[in-house]
């Protein structure tokens, strides 16, 4: 069975630092581009990174310089490393795969499979 599982997300104060994790399991992440995405309270979802699968990135401008995605396909996993984290960073964030090919287009319509989401709350 196909499942996404994301973690690693909580509570930290404005300029903290969390790593989300998103482990895949089920099936191979190496042949599929990985997005996160995120939704805060009556926002739309957005998205945030994208990993393609031979490692082209590419960020929203509200994250660029501050996050980093990277994947390690050993161990099945995407990882978004977030550093300087703002207030409006909290959010439920989301890991999602694709079959496409590049990041250009992250489009969360693009992402069929999704993991159950975690909280980032930044909050003094």
């Amino acid at each position: 069975q196909l499942q996404l599982v994301e973690s690693g997300g909580g509570l930290v104060q404005p300029g903290g630092s969390l790593r989300l994790s998103c482990a895949a399991s089920g099936f191979t992440l190496d042949y599929y581009r990985i997005g996160w995405f995120r939704q805060a309270p009556g926002k739309e979802r957005e998205g945030v990174s994208c990993i393609s699968r031979n490692s082209n990135t590419n960020y929203a401008d509200s994250v660029k310089g501050r996050f980093t995605i990277s994947r390690d396909n050993a161990k099945n996993t995407v990882y978004l490393q977030m550093n300087n984290l703002k207030p409006e960073d909290t959010a439920i964030y989301y890991c999602a795969t694709d079959t496409g090919r590049g990041c250009r287009d992250f489009r969360p319509s693009l992402f069929g499979s999704w993991g159950q989401g975690t909280q980032v709350t930044v909050s003094s």
